[in-house]
């Protein structure tokens, strides 16, 4: 037990050294591998685990039609039988709450309940939130942009989807503090705007498509 605040200091100097002869994209992937790995770190003290807390995030931060089991399960590239099984855990536990489609009885998209929402008071992410949130506000600028450069390129790459917000998807127009979807072909309220969609499709995503897969081998 008295090792582990060491290794947690030492994590970051130790895997440059490792992939020091990597290049800066290999040294960059190791990277960002281990933050998230780093931020989804589990103890005797968390209630969850690191995949219920991933589903708990998601059912906060997804729009209505993206709550769903099936978009909780392409959002952790897991299969869905996986994925029912972290949702019903949640559900018996009182923190999300299932609602029926009015249109499609077969259909259902999860809610936090007010013990949810509570329960995100405790996410080990606020950690890497907290170091992000000190960082210069270009640098969080230039992250953001960076990071979601790269979920859409490599969404586009294995030919998915990635996830994302209506500001930069090609399917949203902005009109005043709301806007237009074509995808969904409905008005969107201003607080779904910011939220996760299923039904992104980002600018590079959609210039890819456009362009065609390409052979590197030739």
């Amino acid at each position: 037990m008295i090792l582990c605040p060491l290794v947690k200091v030492i994590s970051i100097p130790y895997l440059f050294r490792m992939t020091d002869g990597l290049g800066p994209a290999r040294r960059i992937s190791e990277l960002l591998v281990h933050l998230g790995r780093a931020a989804r770190v589990e103890d005797t003290r968390s209630r969850l685990t690191a995949a219920q807390w991933t589903c708990l995030r998601f059912f906060a931060s997804a729009n209505g039609s993206t709550r769903t089991p099936s978009g909780f399960a392409r959002f952790q590239a897991t299969t869905r039988g996986t994925a029912s099984q972290t949702i019903k855990t949640l559900e018996h536990q009182g923190l999300i709450v299932r609602h029926k489609s009015a249109t499609d009885g077969r259909s259902v998209r999860f809610d936090l309940t007010q013990s949810g929402q509570a329960m995100l008071a405790e996410d080990p992410l606020r950690d890497l939130v907290g170091s992000i949130a000190a960082l210069d506000p270009d640098q969080r600028a230039d992250l953001l942009e960076a990071l979601s450069h790269l979920a859409a390129s490599l969404a586009g790459t294995r030919q998915t989807r990635a996830f994302g917000t209506c500001s930069d998807c090609t399917h949203f127009t902005p009109s005043g503090d709301s806007g237009y979807c074509a995808c969904m072909a409905v008005a969107l309220a201003t607080d779904e705007i910011d939220k996760l969609c299923a039904s992104y499709d980002g600018p590079v995503r959609a210039s890819q498509m456009e362009e065609g897969p390409t052979n590197d081998r030739t």
